[in-house]
C-alpha cells in the first residue's frame, strides 16, 4: 500500500496579517468611533478600488520617492497589458475619483475612506505590507480653517478612543517658488557637508533634498539641524496661512509644537503639514500624517483646486488602544439559544428569528464535529459566547409552551432579578428586550442591541 502524499500547508503572505474573530471587536469599536466622529463634521464616505493605474502614483507621489522606487506592488495585467498597482496610499485615488466624477461641480466636498493599503517593505511592529488606513480629504477649501478643522477632528477622535499620549507637530512647507529657493540653498548646504551624507541622502541630494531633513540617521542629526529652514523662506501669503492655522488651534486649546524639519514624502504637498506622534510605538511613532496638497488635482489634469487631508494607520492606533487598556465587548451575541430534542430545535429557530427581528444578536446552538450537544456542553458554550442571556427550550418547556430565560452575567441578584425565569413562549422577546434596553442604558460593553 503506497504512502499517502503529504499535502504542503499553505500560509499567508509575510507582512499581510489575518484579523481573527478575537480581534474583530476592537476593530469594530475603532471603525464605529471613526465613522461617528467624521460624520459629526460633515464628512461623507468614499470607496475607491484597491488597484489603480501605476501612472497615478508615479505622477502624484513623484518618481523619486521610496514608495514609487522600492515599495509599490506593481504588475502588468496579463489580459490587456495595463500597468497596475495595489494602492500604497489613497489620497491619489480619492482625488482621481473626485476629478473623474466631477464631485466638486456644486461646491467643496468633505470625504473620508477606510481600507487596506500595500507597500513592500520589511514587516515590523506597526508596519506591515498590507496595512489599513483611515483618511479624510477636504477638496475645494482654500483657507487655513479647514486645515485646523482636520487637526481638531483628529484630537476629538483621540479623545473618543481614550488615547492621551499623542502629540501634534506642525510645519509649513510653503509654495513651489518658496521651496525652490530653499531647495537651492539646501542643496548647496548639503554639498558642503557631503562627507556626512549617508547613501540614501546622497541619492536624494539633487532629486528630493527635503527628504534628507527627515533622516533618522544619528550621525547626520547635528548637521541636518543646522540646515536652512524652510520657514525662513515663506512669503507673506504662506506665512499668513500658517499663522491662521495656529490661531484657530490656540483658540481651541489644541497644543502643538512647530517642527521645522517636518516634511512630507509626496511631491504634491504644500503649505500646512502635520503629524500626530507617540513615544509608545518605538521607531514607528507617527500614527497620523497630513497636510495641504493644492497642486495635486491640477497635476492630474483638472482645474486648480485647493485640498487638504490626512491619513492614519489603523494598526498603530489599535496598538495604542490596547496599551491604554481600552475595554471592548468580546461577546458574540445578546442571546444564546439552548435546545434539547428535534421539536425543541424547530421551536428555537422560530424564537431566534423573532429575537433577531426585535434587534438582538442571537446564536442558536448547532451540531459540531466534536459533539457538544448535551445540555451541560451547550450551557458551557452559552457562557463562553459572552451572551447576556441563555434561552432554554427542552421537553418540559415544549409541554408547557414556555422557555427558560437565564441571566448569564453577574450582578443580577443586586439588581433584584431572579437568576432565571420560566416565561410563556410568546413573552420571551418582550422580556429580553426590556432587560437589554435597561442594561444598554448603563453598560454598553456587553450589549449589542440595535433596534
Amino acid at each position: 500500500m503506497s504512502e499517502q502524499k503529504k499535502v504542503e500547508k499553505i500560509v499567508g503572505v509575510k507582512g499581510m496579517n489575518d484579523i481573527l474573530p478575537a480581534d474583530a471587536p476592537l476593530w469594530e469599536l475603532f471603525e464605529n468611533t471613526v465613522q461617528s466622529v467624521l460624520k459629526s463634521y460633515g464628512f461623507q464616505q468614499i470607496r475607491t478600488p484597491i488597484v489603480e493605474p501605476t501612472a497615478l502614483f508615479a505622477r502624484g507621489l513623484g518618481e523619486v520617492t521610496d514608495i514609487v522606487e522600492k515599495e509599490m506592488y506593481s504588475f502588468t495585467d496579463s489580459m490587456n497589458g495595463d500597468n497596475l498597482t495595489l494602492r500604497p496610499e489613497n489620497t491619489a485615488g480619492v482625488v482621481r475619483a473626485a476629478l473623474e466624477h466631477n464631485l466638486t461641480y456644486d461646491g467643496p466636498k468633505r470625504l473620508w475612506y477606510v481600507g487596506p493599503m500595500f507597500r513592500h517593505e520589511r514587516p515590523q511592529r506597526g508596519r506591515y505590507r498590507q496595512f489599513h488606513q483611515v483618511g479624510a480629504e477636504a477638496v475645494g477649501f482654500s483657507g487655513p480653517d479647514i486645515d485646523a478643522e482636520l487637526i481638531m477632528m483628529c484630537q476629538r477622535l483621540w479623545d473618543d478612543l481614550g488615547l492621551s499620549d499623542i502629540r501634534l507637530e506642525l510645519n509649513s512647507i510653503g509654495n513651489a517658488e518658496e521651496r525652490n529657493k530653499h531647495r537651492a540653498d539646501l542643496i548647496a548646504y548639503f554639498e558642503q557637508h557631503k562627507d556626512l551624507l549617508d547613501t540614501d541622502a546622497q541619492r536624494r541630494l539633487h532629486a528630493n533634498p527635503l527628504r534628507i531633513l527627515d533622516t533618522k540617521n544619528p550621525a547626520m542629526q547635528e548637521m541636518v539641524n543646522a540646515a536652512p529652514k524652510l520657514l525662513d523662506y515663506l512669503g507673506e501669503e504662506s506665512r499668513a496661512h500658517f499663522e491662521g492655522v495656529q490661531k484657530i488651534l490656540r483658540h481651541n486649546n489644541i497644543p502643538f509644537t512647530i517642527n521645522p524639519r517636518l516634511v512630507r514624502g509626496m511631491d504634491y504637498y504644500n503649505r500646512t503639514v502635520f503629524e500626530w506622534v507617540t513615544d509608545q510605538l518605538g521607531s514607528q511613532g507617527t500614527v497620523c500624517g497630513g497636510g495641504r496638497y493644492d497642486p495635486l488635482i491640477e497635476m492630474f489634469g483638472g482645474k486648480p483646486t485647493p485640498a487638504c487631508g490626512f491619513a492614519m494607520g489603523v494598526e498603530r492606533l489599535l496598538e495604542l488602544m490596547k496599551a491604554s487598556g481600552e475595554q471592548y465587548a468580546p461577546n458574540q451575541c445578546d442571546v444564546y439559544l439552548v435546545h434539547q430534542g428535534e421539536d425543541a430545535q424547530l421551536q428555537s429557530f422560530v424564537l431566534a428569528e423573532r429575537l433577531r427581528t426585535a434587534g438582538l444578536d442571537v446564536v442558536l446552538h448547532c451540531a459540531s464535529s466534536n459533539g457538544g450537544g448535551s445540555f451541560k456542553a451547550q450551557m458551557k458554550r452559552a457562557d463562553a459566547s459572552g451572551a447576556a442571556f441563555a434561552v432554554i427550550i427542552g421537553e418540559d418547556e415544549l409541554k408547557g409552551g414556555t422557555a427558560t430565560v437565564k441571566h448569564m452575567r453577574e450582578g443580577n441578584a443586586e439588581e433584584g432579578r431572579a437568576n432565571q425565569n420560566s416565561l410563556p413562549f410568546d413573552g420571551v422577546v418582550d422580556y429580553i428586550v426590556e432587560q437589554i434596553v435597561g442594561d444598554h442604558d448603563h453598560d454598553h460593553d456587553h450589549v449589542h442591541y440595535h433596534p
